[in-house]
């Protein structure tokens, strides 16, 4: 798994004199060892001042102390209940999901477990067989699962099978326990079972819509809807068509998305050569689109919540995923690892950091990459304010950059004090511990949030995925005695739930699509062209560096 991690992990925090993140002349401040390959992936080199095995050992599991968690009930579920039926389990938000540690089973209606398979103390889940915990996901006419174990379980079960291999069981389940295939079976039975199938099959649907892109789950969803739908209840059928047409309209919605990622990566590549051979006196720079510092920010806070929204809570645990031992099936571990839009925010962050740089380093007179330089600061001190770390931390990586860096004659002019107050607040030492205890405070300023700008938090992705790496790494997925450690999926479960509450603000700024379009489309200098600015701007200090100089004024101009 070191090796994974080594490959992973990509949009890094260079110090002062590093290099550009992913690339392989990298020297991260943060820590990590980097990257030999110039490939952006899904960390940041990250891995901190601590070595793997020293990280394992602080985060070994500690059992959670659980407390008693009060269900939160809202006027409506996500599906119309008909009228004189059984009410519907009332389906919380992700803010009020995970509000402790575990799962109580006392919590909405239960029942005993009549297949075994499934270990609890003092009510709370701690381990189980996969079959067990499959059943347990499945309801029936007594029982309906609580939506804290419906989101850990189908999060956490990718680990162990295919969700395709999840769905056709739970179908099974469906079709066993409604007995739908019995014309003679008790209708007022299938009346109470038929509502709860659905609210599983929606819950599966809102939270894990990817999974349905898979020609085999959309399959078993269809087949289990239309014997739902084929009832007599006609707002049955009426919440079946509501639910596959959100469905389909977050898959296009996820097509569209990919295809304007791709056109957006053709056009930059394309017009790369133009920046490096264009005249300078015609080229733009960002000041030129956009004067002011605060609205950069509102407008990079737009592309962060957009880029976030795409990306499934699966991609998390996808990133992760590795041979079970009690699986033969040896194909699934490559099918499973789907991370696409979690690898499109990373390539994003890495952008962003270039993109500074590349403006910095662009000017020809000391006085105008000053002012850039401040110009950015203040970008990155409103993206602070906002809540919006991870912008902040692309852009302190961008100005960290050796090419950035070495700019003494140009720092010199710089008024550097509010810049020293952002390092702080970023400061990697002691596991970023300033950084999270301002992710604590713009969390609980979301949560009693009286307007929109008050509910954004956009964490320091990287540091998020190392996180979630770490918890994955400290502690075995499975029991000696084979069952599936639910305990530890808790816990992931409640830091993706966190995730996902922050990726579903809706960004309340006004869209410039102007600036979207130039932040997202304007070429960059590679890591080499920005050397090669640098040392036009201020000349190479030593012979390594005029070495490098000459070298890059051969390779890069004389193609011109």
């Amino acid at each position: 798994m070191a090796k994974l991690l080594a490959e992973l992990l990509g949009c890094a925090l260079p110090g002062k004199g590093a290099s550009a993140p992913c690339e392989s002349k990298s020297h991260s401040r943060v820590g990590l060892k980097p990257s030999t390959k110039q490939k952006t992936t899904i960390f940041s080199t990250l891995a901190g001042e601590k070595s793997l095995s020293d990280c394992k050992k602080e985060q070994q599991w500690k059992p959670p102390v659980y407390s008693s968690m009060t269900p939160v009930c809202f006027p409506s579920p996500l599906i119309d209940k008909p009228a004189g039926k059984e009410s519907m389990p009332q389906t919380p938000p992700f803010s009020a999901m995970f509000d402790s540690s575990g799962y109580n089973r006392n919590l909405y209606q239960s029942a005993e477990d009549s297949c075994g398979g499934l270990y609890y103390h003092d009510n709370n889940l701690l381990s189980g067989s996969l079959e067990a915990l499959i059943q347990h996901l499945v309801p029936n006419v007594d029982y309906y699962p609580d939506r804290t174990y419906i989101f850990t379980f189908l999060l956490s079960s990718r680990l162990f099978m295919h969700p395709y291999e999840l769905m056709a069981k739970v179908c099974h389940l469906c079709v066993e326990h409604q007995r739908l295939c019995d014309p003679d079976g008790d209708k007022n039975q299938m009346r109470k079972i038929a509502p709860k199938i659905l609210q599983l099959l929606t819950e599966w649907t809102e939270t894990f819509p990817y999974d349905f892109r898979d020609e085999r789950m959309m399959r078993n969803l269809k087949d289990l809807a239309h014997r739902i739908a084929s009832g007599e209840e006609q707002t049955y059928r009426k919440n079946v068509q509501q639910m596959m047409q959100c469905l389909i309209r977050k898959l296009a919605a996820l097509s569209q998305y990919e295809e304007v990622l791709a056109k957006i990566g053709s056009t930059s590549a394309d017009r790369l050569t133009v920046l490096k051979t264009k005249p300078q006196s015609i080229q733009r720079d960002v000041t030129t689109v956009c004067s002011d510092p605060y609205t950069l920010a509102q407008q990079l806070t737009h592309i962060e919540l957009e880029r976030l929204n795409y990306i499934g809570p699966e991609e998390f645990v996808q990133a992760f995923v590795q041979k079970d031992p009690l699986d033969n099936d040896k194909s699934c571990y490559t099918e499973r690892k789907k991370t696409r839009n979690l690898e499109a925010y990373v390539e994003w962050f890495n952008r962003l950091s270039y993109l500074v740089a590349t403006e910095i380093c662009m000017p020809v007179k000391k006085k105008h990459r000053a002012r850039m330089i401040e110009y950015f600061i203040d970008v990155a001190r409103e993206c602070f304010n906002i809540g919006n770390f991870n912008s902040l931390m692309a852009i302190i990586s961008g100005m960290n950059m050796s090419p950035v860096s070495r700019l003494k004659k140009t720092w010199a002019k710089v008024k550097t004090a509010k810049f020293d107050v952002l390092e702080h607040q970023m400061d990697p030492s002691s596991n970023f511990y300033n950084y999270r205890t301002a992710l604590r405070g713009a969390a609980q300023r979301s949560l009693t949030a009286h307007s929109s700008r008050e509910k954004i938090v956009i964490p320091f992705f990287s540091l998020l995925i190392k996180d979630i790496y770490f918890l994955n790494e400290g502690c075995a997925n499975r029991l000696p005695n084979g069952h599936v450690n639910f305990e530890k999926f808790w816990e992931l479960a409640k830091q993706v739930s966190e995730f996902m509450t922050w990726k579903q603000v809706e960004c309340p700024f006004e869209r410039d699509r102007k600036i979207l379009q130039y932040l997202l489309t304007v070429p960059v200098f590679s890591e080499d062209a920005l050397y090669l600015a640098s040392y036009e701007s201020e000349g190479p200090e030593n012979h390594v560096e005029k070495d490098r100089w000459k070298s890059l004024r051969s390779s890069l101009l004389g193609r011109v």
